[in-house]
Formats: C-alpha cells, sequence, structure tokens
C-alpha cells in the first residue's frame, strides 16, 4: 500500500495505516494544509474552494471528509459531486473560488484515489505553491473555525453543461459540420465520469454516442490507463456496431484516445498532434509538448511555419511553456489536450469537439486522418523502484554514459539520438523509473528500450 506526497496533490491507496495509504485522517490532513495555504493567499472575510470527483468507489467517502473539512475551516464549498478534471478546472474560474480539489487519482486502479489541488485560475499548482502545502501539513499548525463561522457546502450539478456550453461556443468547433456528417462512435467511459460528459457532449454535437462501460459506478471493467492492450473490447464494438470510430477517456476525463473504424489504435501520441493540425491551419502559431511526447507534434507544428517547444514532464510545466512562447494549442503525448481558448488544462471534451470539427471539414475517415502523419512508433516501459535505489545516481550514470550524444537534463535524462530518443525519469505519481522511447519502428523502439533498461539494471546491480 502506498501514500504519494508530491507537489501535485496527495495519491493513494484506500486502506490501511495513517500516513502509509490515503486513509481517511490523511484526506484530513491533507485538506486542511489545501485550507490554510488558501487563506494565506489573500486576506479577506470569505472564501470558497470547487471540489468535484470522479467515480471512483472511495469517491464519496473522500470527498464528504475534504468538503467538512473545509467546511470547518470557515470556507464555503461548491459541490460538484460526479464530475471531471477539466470540469473543476472551469468551474474555479466561472466561480470566482480562491482554488479547487479534485478526486481522482486519474489512470490508476480502483484501489487508489488522490487530492488534486488548484489555484484560483483553476490551474494545478507550480512546484512552490505545492511544497507550501506539504509544509504546512508536517507543520500542523492548522487553525480551524469556530462554531459560529463555519463554512457551508452548495451544490452545483449544472457545470458539465456549462462546460460542454463553453465548448460549443468556440470558434473552431464546428457544430453545423459536426450535425451534417452524422457521425456514429463508441464512448468507453471506464464506468467513470467519462461516461456522463462525453455522450452529453457528443449529443449536443449530433453525434450518435454508442455506450460501452458508462455506468458511473467506478467498477473499471478494465485497467483505466487508455492503452491499446486495454481497449480490446472498444476496437471489437467500433467494427460490430459500423461507427465511425471509438473514444476512449481516463477516469477523471484530461487523457484522451481514439480507435479508427476498423477497430486499429489511432495512437495516443496522435491525439494531441491530429487536434494541433487542425488549430495550427485555422490559428498558425506555436505549441508545446513534455519531453516524452512523440516528434510527430514538432512535425506538424514546423509543417505549418510554428515553433515547438518540450517542457518538462507535468501538466503545470507544459502550461509554463506554453503561457511563455504564447502557444496556440499544447498538451502531453498520452492523450491530454490543452487549448488556451477554452482554459489552461488538459481537457478530452474539448479534444473531441476539435477532432471531430476536423474530421467533418476534411470530409475523410479516421484511419484516412491517421495516413497524414509520419508514422512513428513509441514505447513506454518502467523498472519498480525498491528503497534501497539511488535514482538520482542511476539518472547521472546514464547521463555520464551518452555523453557524447544530444543530452537534455531538465526532467530526468533526455538522449536525442539522429533517429530515435530515449526519456528516463523517476514518476512524480508512482515508485517507479519510467522508460520511453521513440523510433521509426515498434520493434526498434523496443530494442532501444530493452538495451536502456539492461544498462540500468547492470549500473542498479538489480
Amino acid at each position: 500500500m502506498t501514500l504519494i506526497k508530491s507537489i501535485s496533490g496527495i495519491r493513494g491507496t484506500i486502506g490501511g495505516a495513517q500516513s502509509e495509504n490515503l486513509t481517511p485522517i490523511d484526506a484530513v490532513k491533507y485538506a486542511a494544509a489545501y485550507g490554510t495555504w488558501v487563506k494565506q493567499q489573500r486576506n479577506k472575510e470569505n472564501y470558497r474552494v470547487v471540489v468535484g470527483r470522479d467515480a471512483r468507489i472511495s469517491g464519496e467517502m473522500i470527498q464528504q471528509l475534504v468538503m467538512n473539512t473545509l467546511v470547518g475551516m470557515g470556507i464555503t464549498v461548491i459541490d460538484l459531486d460526479l464530475s471531471t478534471t477539466p470540469t473543476v478546472e472551469m468551474a474555479v474560474t466561472m466561480e470566482h473560488a480562491d482554488g479547487g480539489i479534485i478526486l481522482t487519482a486519474s489512470h490508476n486502479p480502483k484501489q487508489w484515489n488522490a487530492l488534486k489541488l488548484l489555484n484560483n485560475k483553476g490551474e494545478f499548482l507550480n512546484a512552490a505553491a505545492g511544497q507550501e502545502i506539504l509544509d504546512i501539513a508536517e507543520d500542523g499548525n492548522i487553525l480551524f473555525s469556530e462554531v459560529d463561522n463555519l463554512g457551508e457546502i452548495h451544490k452545483n450539478d449544472a457545470y458539465i453543461d456549462l462546460h460542454i456550453d463553453e465548448i460549443l461556443d468556440l470558434d473552431l468547433v464546428n457544430v453545423e459540420a459536426i450535425k451534417e456528417a452524422k457521425f456514429k462512435v463508441v464512448v468507453d467511459g471506464v464506468n467513470s465520469t467519462g461516461g456522463i460528459a462525453v455522450p452529453l457532449l457528443l449529443e449536443a454535437l449530433g453525434v450518435t454516442p454508442v455506450k460501452l462501460y458508462c455506468t458511473p459506478n467506478g467498477e473499471f471493467p478494465h485497467n483505466p490507463e487508455p492503452l491499446k492492450e486495454h481497449l480490446t473490447d472498444l476496437m471489437e464494438l467500433v467494427k460490430d456496431e459500423h461507427a465511425d470510430f471509438g473514444i476512449v477517456v481516463d477516469p477523471d476525463v484530461d487523457r484522451l484516445a481514439f480507435v479508427d473504424e476498423n477497430g486499429e489504435m489511432f495512437g495516443e501520441e496522435y491525439t494531441l498532434v491530429a487536434v494541433a493540425d487542425y488549430v495550427l491551419r485555422n490559428t498558425p502559431g506555436s505549441t508545446v509538448s513534455n519531453m516524452s511526447s512523440s516528434r510527430a507534434l514538432r512535425d506538424v507544428t514546423e509543417k505549418h511555419g510554428g515553433t515547438y517547444t518540450a517542457s518538462a514532464v507535468g501538466e503545470v510545466n507544459v502550461v509554463e511553456k506554453m503561457k511563455e512562447t504564447n502557444a496556440v494549442i499544447g498538451g502531453e503525448g498520452n492523450g491530454g489536450i490543452i487549448y488556451p481558448e477554452l482554459h489552461f488544462g488538459r481537457d478530452s471534451l474539448v479534444g473531441i469537439a476539435l477532432f471531430l470539427s476536423f474530421l467533418a471539414e476534411e470530409r475523410i475517415s479516421v484511419s484516412e486522418l491517421r495516413k497524414k502523419y509520419t508514422a512513428y512508433f513509441m514505447s513506454k516501459k518502467k523498472i519498480q523502484l525498491t528503497p534501497q535505489l539511488d535514482v538520482d545516481a542511476i539518472l547521472k550514470a546514464m547521463e555520464a554514459k551518452y555523453a557524447n550524444e544530444d543530452i537534455n537534463t531538465i526532467d530526468g535524462v533526455k538522449i536525442d539520438f539522429p533517429e530515435n530518443w530515449v526519456h528516463l525519469r523517476k514518476s512524480n505519481t508512482e515508485p517507479i523509473i519510467r522508460i520511453y522511447t521513440e523510433a521509426k519502428s515498434q520493434e526498434e523502439a523496443d530494442t532501444l528500450a530493452d538495451k536502456i533498461i539492461a544498462e540500468i539494471k547492470e549500473i542498479a546491480q538489480i
């Protein structure tokens, strides 16, 4: 069992011992630390925080603990109940709130949950703010309100609809063309809140949704990370239904992947590539993705005369670099679309709307669209960590080993070879080293990853 305390939030497994897992005591502790931090940001009388959750089995329990902790600190809570990460982000700004908490462990299995923390812009906290909250939690210097000054809980279940309305109003979302195309799309909502939000969006766009695992009961029917090996049911149903394509999102709806009309994966890395292609041809500009994302985004950006920039891994780092470069589109290669015209957060719903607009205007199939892009292949592997491993020393050794290559160390170690690359980094959310490679064939990508893993094991003597 595990509790991971990081600047990006508090993530852990449900049950077990306090401080070793995400127990009720830990949920209260970190919610109180966040509430204290919120009150330190501005000296005012009334504070408001938006709280929403995915459909995990533990979600309602954790949400009640978190909300009532904030109430005990004199903070008013806007309760979105079942929602999506991007919806909560948008609600923070629409409510003029002081922050937000999303209760979701994203792609982790059902035994996990997390507190993902937002600032008053509806964006994830930077490293300094995240560290301040961890310090507050450890110091334990937290004051609660007296009885006449307790906060309140105001329930508001309209925000998914409001989120969709904002998407429909975007200039690049061609509602008329999508409706005329009469698409039929299979939706795998992994029995979480994507099963609520995605069909509502599709229906608003005149698309016929075929629902697969769209009951928000938190009983994930497969591993919730939207990778090919987990999506055989979706791939089969797309073919059986003669659908135009399939959509899968992760439990909190900030990662997006497509299956083409033949039941083949479009490629999670190519979600951002295709959406960026559509955005850039209408609004030329720069793009950003993280260092572990495909070179294909760089290719598309340069095709449109724009400039591509790589950031450190992590949504907050991508957003920061997007603001620096005034990027018109960005995100992460794991299917995360960040479209600043809507908000600075990964958002599957806006990604779906832009992708549908592209298909409708081009009048081509999903498989035909995929053929427009350079074929890169990625391998995503990992090595489980043990307390004895000195990860920093391992990464330093790998950096030294490949010192004659193009090395980037802003986030772990990325080694750019002429025809391929490898990125090694310690995960912020799991006790692992991630090894990402990309090449012009799957065999080459896998071979490179296996070679690097063998070298790491030799260095670490494991």
